[in-house]
């Protein structure tokens, strides 16, 4: 199998999409944060000392899918043209599902994207609550979803 980050010579390399048609990509990713219920009544009553966790999350998680290239070594600049967040409440875990949605019109993909926007988002919550549990746990960050591209479509 060919490694499509690796040149002739086995060093790291960025892809060449120049010679790509532009299409409409969209990718969606999810994950889960699990805490204690004094953690998860706090962000759903808005008692946090840190201020709104689920609207501050939604803004991490969309600096962080525009920030990816930074901090994804081999991932392309992207003019991202939408983004959007969800987080669903678990009252019976209890926690969080957070869900982001990207969306381009390019050469590559965005689901790194969408994959690093989650990863961000729950951190936040992680960050802002941690004070009050310091156990919460990350979990189930994956792709859901994809469309656009020479590989097709993807649903989980």
């Amino acid at each position: 199998m060919n490694l499509t980050h690796l040149d002739e010579h086995n060093r790291p390399k960025m892809v060449d999409v120049s010679a790509k048609a532009s299409s409409t990509r969209i990718a969606v990713a999810s994950g889960i944060i699990a805490m204690s219920r004094d953690a998860y009544e706090a962000i759903v009553n808005e008692t946090s000392k840190k201020g709104p966790v689920i609207h501050t999350a939604v803004i991490a998680a969309i600096m962080g899918t525009k920030k990816t290239s930074e901090l994804i070594p081999m991932c392309h600049p992207l003019n991202v043209s939408g983004i959007h967040c969800d987080i669903e409440e678990l009252p019976e875990l209890p926690g969080f599902k957070m869900y982001v949605r990207a969306k381009l019109s390019g050469q590559t993909g965005v689901e790194m994207e969408a994959l690093t926007g989650v990863s961000i988002g729950l951190l936040t919550i992680y960050d802002m609550v941690k004070a009050i549990d310091k156990s919460m746990v990350i979990r189930q960050i994956q792709l859901e979803s994809k469309e656009g591209g020479n590989s097709g479509n993807y649903q989980r």
